[in-house]
């Protein structure tokens, strides 16, 4: 299967295809992959998610998915790639991985069937659609900032066209332990469906990024850890985690909160008052 990167060669971003352990730009120049400065391996004018999708995910929390699903938008500023760094601002605790697969759209897509859906997908890669659940009691809503906050949004390492999404193992690994594993078969919503539902009332552009939701286990990371979420077929998608520069400013909106909705999302199937408000103290 044919797989692009995009990488910062000289000072410049050019795309490269993958050839053994070398990446080759399109002028000829080579450069060894594991010393390769990688960016996300496409441009998107948006990056849409869907909340819920995998069934594992779903009997974690104890709930019914809806007839239909529910998306949240991930601003382009959250954009990160293979082996960059994943920052967690001082004063926050909760960020979550959630190991995905991301839809790439291939050519503008408006109005079209699930049966027409292929031929507008460019291929796919691997996301990691990290989480700040310390800002989900003021936007569990919109998941602005619980989502879409700077760097939570690594893609990569590359992307791999002629992939067939079925039947395909995905995992999640904190520093070389094994923490999310879960496969494409378990998805209530295939590739085709999420972009044809999307389409209907938004234009998808060349570029454009569908993630497709995260098997169970979502869990807390901490600085200093590396997490990795390999798919099978696309490779591999490494990065750390570290502490931000600064602190949260106080002067301005709401705080980064511990509240049992945050514990509950962050913790999950571990958060031992699930669905039960703990009694105040």
């Amino acid at each position: 299967m044919p797989e692009f990167r995009r990488i910062l060669l000289d000072g410049a971003a050019v795309e490269a295809t993958v050839d053994g352990d070398e990446l080759v730009a399109g002028d000829g120049r080579r450069v060894k992959t594991e010393e390769a400065h990688h960016l996300p391996p496409v441009v998107p004018s948006k990056v849409i998610a869907v909340h819920l999708n995998h069934r594992s995910r779903v009997d974690e929390f104890q709930i019914q998915l809806p007839d239909t699903p529910t998306y949240f938008h991930k601003p382009t500023s959250s954009l990160n790639s293979h082996r960059g760094a994943v920052v967690r601002p001082e004063g926050c605790k909760w960020l979550n991985y959630e190991g995905e697969v991301a839809i790439v759209i291939g050519k503008t897509a408006r109005n079209i069937s699930q049966a027409e859906a292929g031929e507008y997908i460019a291929g796919y890669t691997v996301a990691n659609d990290y989480g700040l659940h310390d800002f989900r009691d003021t936007d569990a809503g919109s998941m602005l900032r619980v989502k879409g906050s700077d760097t939570l949004c690594p893609l990569g390492p590359g992307l791999v066209t002629d992939w067939d999404f079925h039947g395909k193992s995905l995992r999640t690994y904190v520093n070389g332990q094994v923490v999310q594993d879960g496969s494409t078969d378990e998805m209530k919503w295939d590739m085709h469906y999420l972009v044809a539902d999307i389409a209907r009332t938004i234009t998808l552009y060349p570029g454009d990024v569908l993630l497709s939701g995260t098997p169970a286990n979502s869990r807390p990371v901490h600085p200093g850890d590396v997490v990795e979420v390999a798919v099978e077929g696309l490779g591999r998608l490494t990065n750390h985690v570290v502490t931000g520069p600064t602190p949260i400013r106080t002067d301005a909106g709401a705080q980064p909160t511990e509240s049992e909705e945050v514990l509950s999302t962050a913790l999950g199937g571990d958060w031992e008052f699930r669905g039960i408000r703990p009694p105040r103290r």
